[in-house]
């Protein structure tokens, strides 16, 4: 019978031991809990734990733990594991890098996912782990962005958006994107966009489509131009430190499960995507299919004369743009 209880206790110490030696993982995202990226990251948390390596993954969608555009310093300090990262933040810390905020750097989809799984995928990776101290793990679809104009016009290029006063996030190469779709930029908080649309303070916005809808931008515009101007790649990313803290079996599990994670996003968006333009005709929007060359003559223009691009990797972006 003693022996029993100390073999007992021996076990329970060793399950103690274990769960308190087990890694957690809290991933920070802007995104919305009822969006495709918000529910892909708790697609993550189940694969790990379904691994069963020692790693446990806590999800704080909607910017519930961290203030968007706060989580990448977090990661560095290391008060946070990890987030979805952009192309803006990895751009702000590594400016030869900022091409990939372009205007119509990307056609469509499958060519983002060709260029990131291929040599400029593989040297951003290696730019940002030994220029960030981040990991990146796995790419994941943020959309391909649209004019919503809270007037319809006639759009057939950039001269017929002059003085549209157009909401963009707050930062310069967002700003400079807007001047290549002939906009006003306007800068503005997410939260404040549909009161601003709703009262007139701003024109219009620009975001995926499937934003747009779920953001109900609908009930305050009239129309969609399918402009198509920045098809947009976010990275799930993990802090270098914390991550070469992990055991083989630890990193094998967690990045096989952010891949996984990461095409079940992608396929739902652009599964989405596919239907959502259908749906905001039948909300009463029109929805205008437009030619993109002047809007991409426009943006080859633009940003041939901005100081912002000087420090780009030109070798590097036109290769992107094959």
């Amino acid at each position: 019978m003693f022996t029993t209880r100390i073999a007992l206790a021996a076990a329970a110490l060793a399950v103690t031991c274990a769960m308190a030696e087990a890694e957690t993982i809290r991933f920070s995202t802007a995104g919305p809990a009822p969006d495709f990226l918000a529910k892909s990251l708790e697609s993550f948390a189940t694969k790990v734990a379904d691994a069963d390596v020692g790693v446990e993954v806590e999800v704080y969608p909607g910017s519930s733990l961290f203030r968007q555009g706060t989580e990448v310093p977090a990661i560095q300090r290391g008060n946070l594991e990890m987030s979805t990262m952009t192309t803006f933040e990895i751009a702000a810390q590594l400016p030869e890098w900022g091409f990939l905020n372009r205007a119509y750097l990307f056609r469509d989809y499958d060519h983002m996912m060709s260029v990131m799984e291929g040599p400029v995928g593989d040297a951003l990776k290696e730019a940002v782990a030994d220029g960030m101290g981040i990991e990146i793990l796995a790419v994941a679809y943020l959309g391909t962005r649209e004019v919503n104009l809270r007037e319809a016009r006639d759009v057939s290029g950039p001269a017929d958006l002059d003085g549209v006063k157009m909401r963009m996030p707050a930062s310069p190469e967002w700003l400079l994107l807007g001047d290549t779709l002939g906009v006003e930029p306007t800068p503005m908080a997410m939260p404040e966009v549909y009161v601003a649309l709703q009262t007139g303070a701003i024109d219009g916005q620009e975001n995926p489509l499937t934003i747009t809808n779920a953001a109900k931008f609908w009930e305050v515009t009239q129309q969609i131009v399918l402009t198509d101007h920045l098809v947009q790649p976010v990275f799930y990313a993990i802090g270098k430190d914390f991550w070469d803290g992990l055991s083989d079996e630890q990193k094998q599990a967690v990045a096989t499960a952010a891949v996984a994670a990461a095409d079940e996003n992608n396929k739902g968006r652009r599964g989405d995507e596919m239907t959502v333009a259908a749906t905001m005709k039948d909300k009463g929007l029109r929805v205008d299919e437009i030619d993109l060359t002047p809007f991409r003559d426009n943006a080859d223009a633009i940003y041939a004369d901005a100081p912002l691009a000087e420090p780009w990797n030109k070798e590097m972006m036109a290769e992107a743009m094959k």
